[in-house]
């Protein structure tokens, strides 16, 4: 049960990376989300999906 909590959220914090590389916002704004979402892989996640960049896509 564990572990597979841990994958989903692996798998997510994944996605919401891509979303911000894929974002118009400059290098130094990505990094900074990338670097929040990999320190804080919970909150990270739940603050990139309320006020982080989208992809070129949405």
């Amino acid at each position: 049960m564990l572990s597979s909590i841990i994958a989903l959220l692996v798998v997510a914090d994944v996605w919401a990376i891509i979303q911000v590389l894929q974002s118009r916002e400059s290098n130094g704004t990505k990094v900074l989300w990338i670097v929040l979402i990999v320190l804080l892989p919970i909150v990270g996640l739940i603050i990139w999906y309320f006020a982080g960049p989208r992809g070129a896509g949405g």
